[in-house]
């Protein structure tokens, strides 16, 4: 016996208050019985639904059998929603869940089951057997022209989303595009369109509507020559029905013939993004819709880009080759190699815009010679990233990149500043105080400089100049200190360096430095830790202990025991290389006499150097 499908609607508040009313054993056993010869029951509530599963599903109703069934287009969500035997309208949430049940989308591990003696196929059949509802169509294949795929904004496109959810979407954007049409467009208007077009994409997804055939032709040389006046006449019913297969994105493709029905396509353009605009371009270039190529690039030239669709745009211009149509003018906001600066000036249109180096030196040398000290701070933080990122560039590729700075022009930059602060520095120590002020700018351009030289790890040669400044430190009690500490930094950020392991010198490089440099380093020392906004103390006193530990035994004992008198005399105005000092005295003497604590590696060593 063949039962109608019941559908049932309840609030919450309904379904809370209803209550099964006490049964006896016999007759629960019955109604249990009756209820699995049922048909499913459908319970639709606001936030969610369920559906129990049964033996058998048949037509809530079915339509008389002089009537012909009603055609169903696919992605048209207005036919899949209107029924003959509806209740009164429901909410759209309740409308799109009955069109996905009609459908057979919402369970995708248990398909409808498909009887055959319906009188009218669902939507479902209709897609599975599209072949068979639609009479025999002109198909013109329609060749990509790249084999990447663009996609619009919000597709589904990961992969815990099954391909018949994307189909549901992708439905619903379709009757969105076909519903919207304004008042006087032609677009899919059946009553004077007399070309039926069917979009089938790789996926089996296919979609009708109608568009003019005089429109296709006069805006596309592809339809041009697809639907010329000798095949117009060889179709002699009307509408004439052209399908055209394997479509990347039937969306795109739909927003695109749309635009031939714009009178302004640089208007309709502007509400899109670009994601959008270039699966549009693409399209374009493929039927040879010139205007739509004209206007999709000058969209591109005149938008802005997120630096992700940078390499989109870059990518697809250079695939569709479109130089002739414009395409050059939007790739020079990505590249200079586009116009060559020397066709430039040679025609008169503008100057070089000169090597990426060449552009990198000129912003140094203005940092360097700004005058604002907050914009030069700021300046310097960003330059800084810009060399960083070329030079992380240049190392993934192996070779110097071509807007990188080279070793000579940083070298050229740091001694230009060492030449100023040296002229500085006398000028002060000879009591000529008048551009002292000179000496703090000119240490902390050399301090900058220093840290993008260890950061490449070409600052070997500038350790060596510096610790043979023996001049300018024996200058250095001279000047006052609160011109002077500045250049001590210099000396810090060297002490770092080796003892992190950044720079690596000889011993004679590292002996020479704490010779020139330790005094006034020592002195001060106290006005870096008060005056220095971000100064790490600790930072600072462990590269010291480290770079005194990497020198002979001797030169050790030499100045840490110059140290431990100093740092009882100065306190806190005197770096803390304790832990330094303490290594020095386990190396000469714990170990020395033999202590049984001492590691087994060293023994084992000991041993080796007595039997050989």
């Amino acid at each position: 016996m063949a039962a109608s499908a019941h559908l049932k609607t309840l609030s919450p508040s309904d379904a809370q208050s209803h209550t099964p009313s006490p049964r006896s054993k016999r007759h629960r056993h019955r109604e249990a019985r009756d209820l699995s010869l049922s048909t499913p029951e459908v319970v639709v509530s606001d936030s969610a639904w369920c559906c129990l599963a049964s033996r058998q599903q048949t037509p809530s109703c079915s339509p008389s059998p002089l009537e012909p069934p009603v055609p169903v287009v696919a992605g048209d969500s207005s036919a899949m929603e209107a029924s003959p035997c509806s209740n009164p309208p429901y909410p759209s949430s309740y409308s799109k869940f009955n069109s996905a049940l009609n459908a057979g989308l919402l369970n995708p591990m248990s398909p409808p089951l498909h009887d055959k003696t319906r009188s009218s196929p669902t939507l479902f059949d209709m897609m599975a057997n599209e072949q068979e509802y639609n009479p025999r169509a002109a198909t013109f294949p329609l060749p990509p022209p790249s084999s990447g795929q663009i996609l619009p904004p919000g597709r589904a496109t990961g992969a815990g989303v099954s391909s018949q959810d994307r189909q549901v979407l992708l439905q619903e954007r379709v009757a969105e595009i076909l519903g919207c049409c304004s008042p006087g467009n032609l677009f899919n208007d059946s009553e004077t369109g007399d070309v039926r077009l069917t979009l089938s994409s790789k996926d089996g997804f296919s979609v009708s509507f109608t568009v003019h055939r005089h429109i296709l032709v006069a805006h596309s040389r592809f339809f041009a020559a697809k639907l010329s006046d000798r095949w117009s006449k060889q179709q002699r019913s009307l509408p004439h029905l052209v399908e055209i297969s394997d479509c990347d994105d039937v969306e795109v493709y739909m927003e695109t013939l749309r635009l031939m029905y714009c009178k302004d396509l640089r208007r309709r353009l502007m509400k899109e993004d670009v994601n959008k605009v270039l699966g549009i371009l693409k399209v374009s270039a493929a039927i040879l819709f010139d205007a739509g190529v004209l206007s999709c690039l000058e969209y591109l030239e005149a938008a802005p880009w997120a630096e992700d669709e940078e390499e989109k745009i870059a990518s697809l211009l250079s695939q569709l080759h479109l130089e002739s149509s414009g395409a050059g003018e939007v790739l020079k906001r990505v590249s200079l190699e586009v116009v060559p600066s020397s066709m430039e000036e040679a025609n008169g249109n503008g100057p070089s815009t000169g090597s990426g180096e060449e552009i990198l030196v000129r912003l140094l040398q203005v940092v360097l010679e700004g005058k604002d000290e907050k914009a030069r701070r700021e300046m310097k933080g960003l330059v800084s990233k810009m060399l960083q990122e070329n030079s992380n560039a240049s190392h993934g590729h192996g070779q110097a990149g071509a807007g990188d700075l080279s070793k000579e022009s940083l070298y050229s930059a740091c001694h230009g500043c060492l030449c100023l602060l040296r002229q500085h520095f006398m000028r002060a120590a000879a009591s000529d105080l008048f551009e002292a002020a000179q000496i703090a700018r000119q240490a902390d351009n050399l301090h900058w400089i220093l840290d993008i030289l260890i950061d490449r790890q070409i600052a070997d040669e500038f350790l060596w100049t510096w610790a043979a400044e023996a001049d300018l430190a024996e200058a250095h009690h001279r000047v006052p200190a609160i011109h002077r500490f500045e250049i001590s930094r210099v000396t810090a950020r060297l002490f770092v360096g080796i003892g992190k392991g950044q720079i690596l010198v000889s011993k004679e490089a590292r002996s020479l430095l704490l010779r020139t440099w330790l005094e006034p380093f020592y002195e001060d020392f106290g006005w870096m830790r008060r005056a220095c906004k971000g100064l790490d103390r600790h930072l600072v006193e462990d590269g010291l202990s480290n770079t005194i530990l990497t020198l002979p035994l001797a030169m050790q004992q030499e100045i840490l025991l110059a140290w431990f008198d100093r740092y009882l005399n100065s306190g806190d105005d005197c770096p803390n290389i304790q832990r330094g000092f303490e290594v020095w005295w386990r190396r000469a003497f714990w170990r020395r006499n033999g202590d049984p604590g001492r590691p087994p590696q060293l023994r084992i060593a000991a041993a080796g150097e007595n039997s050989s």
